[in-house]
């Protein structure tokens, strides 16, 4: 096999064309539309859980600076997706920005990763909302039995997280029906969830003590970077909406704009949230798995719980939504492809949906989040994402070197500076990952590989010359 086969790729042009082509997901989301999925992938489990366990175990009140620098990190890589979503309105994200750029290999890898990991991602949200939706239930006297409670190890009598099953499948199925439905509850869900983080600012501001901010930075600056690693997990996710390109209206015009919005009004958000947390409660009492509620019982609030509660369970439900519907789209832009099979890349015929990944996708991560514990399936969730982060930001600098004519909606600023600062970034992150986790990375990378030059080369549109 040579270097040169290896390396097709696809041409701009190629890809706006297929999009187009008959067949396709009907264009039916508006800019705001997209911005709540990227809101739907940003605010979740970070703003409920990480502003206080990073508060009380790496940067005290200077997870706010964790939060700033970690948005800057990743505004770095938004300004990149920002550009290509404009370039190549196309569903894929950052596999089908790797296929017009770094060849074919570089996509299908970029891909491979991907699927593993915005599969985990919703398996990991789905266990996490099943323990705030078993945390109402209880405080409404309808507590579940204990074989249902959670995962085998997890607790006295655990057998199966069935809330969380049930969950992932609920939004896989809420997915097949209609892009439409399922944007206007992420979007109802989005608002609620906003609406509650404002509430909780808004409560908790007659409250903040300054000395509860001295000292300021407890773990010194290094607490803060080490906490800047953590929180950066809590500010990614915008990606998601860009795998939603081809149901866009407007996709050059709005998928850019969706970008920077979705991260801008999170970011405000969680640098908000963390002041006001670390005003009304020490720092060092903030590692708990609730740390919102515990803040507002120690001021003698403690009727804030259940509201945060709600918002929380909604939150998390949007975040499931927009990486389900992230996973189920790259599979099907794979599948297009002939990279996997084209049996995948079916649109139903009267939802217009990929029925198939999204049904498969829901199934297998439900049963993922049934029966594995939360941290056993959290280890895996982050390589694949700071990857494409990093093959994004190199393949702005390549495209703007190969085809500087190519028209673009939106430019990123001070390239090739930009790029590489969120490349530099990136690659430290990756760096500071458990061992065990690039492990059973490499082990799904050879599992995708073998794939690679056992079907994919072969199969693949490219390969057989079909447009």
């Amino acid at each position: 096999m040579s270097l040169r086969e290896l390396a097709r790729a696809k041409s701009i042009e190629r890809l706006r064309s297929e999009a187009d082509g008959a067949g396709g997901f009907p264009r039916v989301l508006g800019v705001w539309q997209l911005t709540s999925i990227g809101l739907g992938g940003l605010i979740g489990v970070g703003i409920f859980v990480l502003t206080g366990v990073v508060a009380a175990t790496q940067a005290g009140p200077a997870v706010a600076l964790s939060f700033l620098i970690a948005g800057v990190a990743s505004a770095a890589a938004a300004l990149s997706y920002a550009e290509f979503a404009g370039l190549i309105p196309v569903a894929g994200s950052a596999y089908t920005y790797s296929y017009a750029v770094l060849g074919e290999l570089v996509a299908w890898i970029i891909g491979w990763d991907l699927l593993l990991e915005y599969a985990l991602v919703v398996a990991v949200v789905s266990i996490g909302w099943s323990g705030y939706l078993q945390a109402l239930l209880a405080q409404l006297g309808i507590p579940l039995p204990d074989w249902a409670a959670g995962a085998a190890g997890t607790g006295p009598g655990h057998v199966v997280d069935l809330l969380a099953a049930l969950g992932a499948l609920g939004v896989a199925g809420l997915l097949t029906l209609r892009i439409e439905w399922g944007a206007r509850f992420n979007t109802a869900m989005v608002v609620v969830k906003v609406a509650a983080v404002l509430f909780v600012i808004a409560a908790g501001l007659p409250y903040v003590r300054l000395e509860n901010w001295r000292p300021f930075m407890p773990f010194g600056f290094s607490g803060v970077a080490e906490g800047a690693a953590v929180v950066f997990f809590a500010v990614f996710g915008y990606d998601t909406l860009t795998t939603a390109a081809e149901e866009a209206r407007h996709p050059q015009r709005d998928l850019p704009r969706a970008v920077l919005l979705s991260l801008a009004i999170s970011l405000t958000l969680y640098v908000a949230m963390s002041l006001v947390l670390t005003g009304i409660a020490r720092f060092d009492t903030l590692d708990t798995p609730a740390p919102v509620v515990a803040a507002f019982a120690s001021i003698g609030l403690p009727w804030v719980a259940f509201i945060v509660s709600i918002a929380a369970v909604a939150g998390i439900t949007s975040v499931m939504l927009a990486f389900l519907l992230g996973c189920a789209r790259i599979w099907f832009a794979m599948s297009r492809d002939g990279l996997l099979p084209e049996w995948f890349a079916v649109v139903h015929p009267r939802f217009r949906t990929p029925y198939r990944p999204t049904l498969i996708a829901g199934a297998l991560t439900a049963i993922v989040a049934a029966l594995y514990p939360i941290k056993e399936v959290a280890e895996l969730v982050n390589i694949g994402t700071l990857s494409a982060f990093v093959v994004i930001c190199v393949a702005v600098i390549v495209l703007r070197k190969t085809r500087p004519d190519a028209p673009r909606s939106f430019r990123t600023p001070f390239v090739p500076f930009t790029p590489l600062a969120g490349v530099a970034f990136s690659l430290w992150l990756l760096s500071r990952l458990p061992a065990i986790a690039w492990e059973r990375f490499l082990i799904w990378m050879a599992i995708g590989l073998a794939i690679y030059f056992l079907y994919s080369r072969r199969h693949s549109r490219l390969a057989r010359g079909l447009r």
